[in-house]
Formats: structure tokens, C-alpha cells, sequence
């Protein structure tokens, strides 16, 4: 499904973090704008991870990229995944470059 960008998507100024089932991670503070998520640091780096993909004993459980995609107002995407849960949409823009949009920037055409 297309969505519009009714605002500037911007990216955080790290690297993203891919986890993936069975690996160890430590759980840090949950997010108080986006409480679905907490950050955590694994091997690889740090990020922000849906709680739930995250056992209580630091275990991932589910596979989890947390790449956003930069967009500027008035962008074209095509939702990929909606997480109505955390409140953000995998998205690819008009060059096939794919990421995390935040649910509150995208609207129907």
C-alpha cells in the first residue's frame, strides 16, 4: 500500500542494529516517546528493539532490524510490514532503499 510522508523522516546518527533469535543482548531503559520499545546493546551495537522480540532474560526472540528510511515531506512509499503495535511501518522509497517510517508521518494518497 502507498503512503505519503506528511513530514521530514530523520535518521538517528548511528549505525543500525540487526539482532537475531538466540542472541544475547542487554536491556536497557524503555523508550518513554515510543513505549513499545527498549534499547538495547548487543555485540554488533546499540538500538531500539521492540520489547516484546526480547525474553526477560535478555534473549532475542525475534529478528528485529532497526534501519529507518530518511524522507522528506510529501515522499511516496510503499508500506511493506505495518507494526501497528510499536506505531511505525517497514517501508521501501521510489529507489528500493527500505527502512522504519513512524506511523504518524504516513498518510493515504
Amino acid at each position: 500500500m502507498r503512503r505519503v510522508l506528511t513530514g521530514d523522516h530523520e535518521i538517528p546518527d548511528r549505525a543500525p542494529l540487526a539482532v537475531h533469535p538466540g542472541d544475547a543482548v542487554s536491556v536497557g531503559e524503555r523508550d518513554t516517546e515510543w513505549p513499545a520499545f527498549v534499547f538495547v546493546t548487543a555485540p554488533r551495537g546499540s538500538g531500539w528493539v521492540p520489547a516484546r522480540h526480547i525474553a526477560a532474560d535478555g534473549t532475542v526472540r525475534t529478528a528485529y532490524d532497526t534501519t529507518e528510511l530518511p524522507a522528506p515531506a510529501d515522499s511516496i512509499v510503499d508500506v511493506i510490514r505495518e507494526d501497528p503495535e510499536s506505531g511505525w511501518s517497514w517501508c521501501r522509497d521510489g529507489s528500493g532503499r527500505e527502512g522504519w517510517i513512524p506511523d504518524r508521518l504516513l498518510a493515504a494518497l
